[in-house]
């Protein structure tokens, strides 16, 4: 039988268990593999003798491998490229930026230098988005939870991680197990961050949705909304036709309800498809009862992969001033860094001779 990740955490665990070993030494091997993820298991201080047989015969700390690390020419973003042990690859973001640099709607923004981490939790992606690269590669599998915090794991080597964003390959709730496994891990020891600093981003599984808040209080929801109305949204994103608008927003209505927390709504803008005064204000008439964060997304070209162009700078002021200005709902212009490597959202598509992106950045930022 093939050794799982230690960071499966339910596997771990259930086997500690059933080997009479407390399940409590287990966030320890976790702490001891962040810090050295190629480490041996007898390297391990203060183990049970019965820790380290089952370890070995069972587990291994780490079942991918960081196959490369590319960076912007400023030193601001980081493409990890991770080969699991199937032999498949996915992509994960690391951005690093400093929160007192610049400022949001006119004010100074808080903080300090930090990280974020975007997270992949599929190998390609059955949605099918036509505007997003990794559309293109269809779905290859789901990730365990060991496979998604090991993406954390490799990240961690290179910067410190405050922020989780689950904006990489994949639809998240479509992996919904390993993904609230994966974020119940990482928000305990040895990882421990804090819940409203971990984000999912889905096009709207709508039955997901409804079982989110209860099994993760306090997470971020961010809704790929990309269109104001059903049919639209059914052109540039097919899956959308299993989601219809009216039953996704009473989804998000309800959400809202229970966790009174704000959510954040993603809209690409496409130039001549949903980027028209007519748009904004369907938009705006959709969101005025929520709370809500808009942001508004350039459209990163995929070469043949997609028809589409950016919307015009003038356009996405303007849409950004009608939703401002008439439905007085929060909108931000999502700034694009690092076009010198690839991996900007939309844009994750395992090729690994590829050049060209822009890199999204912090969808964290809003948190002021």
């Amino acid at each position: 039988m093939a050794c799982r990740s230690v960071f499966d955490a339910s596997a771990v665990k259930s086997d500690f268990e059933s080997a009479g070993i407390s399940p409590n030494f287990v966030p320890l091997v976790w702490k001891h593999v962040l810090k050295n993820p190629n480490c041996r298991w007898d390297e391990i201080p203060s183990l049970p003798s019965a820790a380290y047989a089952l370890l070995n015969s069972k587990f291994m700390p780490c079942t991918s491998t960081l196959h490369s690390a590319v960076d912007s020419s400023d030193q601001v973003t980081t493409k990890l490229l991770i080969k699991l042990k199937n032999g498949e690859f996915v992509e994960a973001v690391v951005m690093r930026y400093d929160t007192r640099l610049g400022k949001y709607d006119g004010k100074p923004r808080p903080g300090g230098p930090r990280a974020t981490l975007c997270i992949s939790s599929q190998v390609g992606c059955k949605m099918g988005c036509n505007f997003c690269a990794t559309g293109s590669m269809g779905f290859k599998s789901n990730l365990s939870s060991g496979e998604i915090l090991e993406q954390l794991v490799h990240a961690s080597q290179i910067s410190a991680i405050r922020n989780v964003v689950f904006m990489g390959m994949g639809e998240p709730l479509n992996n919904y197990a390993a993904v609230v496994e994966a974020i119940r891990v990482m928000t305990a020891p040895p990882f421990q961050l804090s819940p409203k600093k971990i984000t999912v981003s889905t096009v709207g599984i709508i039955h997901a949705i409804n079982k989110l808040h209860g099994d993760m209080p306090n997470l971020n929801l961010a809704v790929s909304l990309h269109a104001p109305v059903q049919d639209i949204r059914c052109q540039i994103m097919p899956a959308a036709r299993a989601f219809p608008l009216e039953k996704l927003m009473n989804a998000l209505q309800k959400y809202q309800t229970i966790s009174q927390q704000k959510i954040f709504i993603e809209y690409i803008m496409l130039d001549g498809v949903n980027d028209e005064e007519q748009h904004a204000h369907q938009l705006g008439k959709l969101l005025e009862t929520f709370d809500v964060v808009v942001n508004l997304i350039p459209f990163n070209p995929i070469g043949s992969l997609s028809p589409y162009r950016s919307s015009k700078d003038q356009r996405v002021v303007e849409f950004q001033k009608t939703l401002r200005g008439t439905y007085n709902i929060r909108t931000t212009v999502r700034k694009q860094m690092g076009q010198d490597i690839s991996g900007a959202c939309g844009q994750l598509v395992v090729k690994r001779s590829s050049k060209t992106a822009n890199l999204i950045t912090d969808i964290e930022d809003l948190h002021i």
